[in-house]
């Protein structure tokens, strides 16, 4: 008996310890099943982003962040995001956005997504700033690269943004 108390005791205790910062909970987990890609650290769905630029196309595997858990912890933590990573926040409705730097010791390109689907801004984070940095109008996503690669790529505002979310 006294062994059974013990396990039901470590059970419950398991159950409420807090999230690790950067690791991925099981209710940001794709469906039992789902044979989707999904990133390793995050534990978020993997689709592919599309950048068409004047220099041409450029792709990105990127996490989805589509739960408001997910929105919420974004890429704090983070120490790596490789130059064809980012990941997306989309919007169920057309909005103005703002993002902070908290807890992210990465540098960061965000990228606003106007509802026509062209970059409407690009702002600079800087690593753990709280500073608010807005889109310039509603927004029905924003996307996340590294710092200065937005730059590098040749991405600009009026630039095209497609991607397929999940069904």
């Amino acid at each position: 008996m006294v062994r059974l108390l013990a396990i039901a005791g470590a059970m419950v205790l398991a159950a409420c310890s807090p999230a690790v910062p950067g690791q991925a909970q099981a209710s940001d987990a794709p469906p039992a099943g789902d044979t989707a890609a999904v990133h390793p650290v995050s534990g978020l769905q993997i689709i592919e982003v599309a950048i068409e630029t004047a220099k041409g196309s450029v792709t990105f595997k990127t996490e989805l962040a589509d739960t408001p858990a997910a929105q919420s912890r974004g890429l704090m933590f983070r120490t790596e995001l490789a130059d064809d990573e980012g990941m997306l926040f989309p919007s169920g409705t057309p909005e103005t956005r703002s993002f902070w730097m908290k807890n992210t010791p990465l540098p960061l390109d965000l990228i606003f997504i106007g509802t026509d689907g062209r970059i409407t801004n690009i702002e600079r984070g800087e690593p753990y700033s709280l500073d608010s940095i807005p889109s310039a109008g509603l927004t029905t996503a924003v996307f996340e690269i590294r710092g200065g690669l937005s730059e590098k790529l040749g991405i600009v505002a009026g630039d095209k943004v497609e991607w397929d979310l999940p069904e």
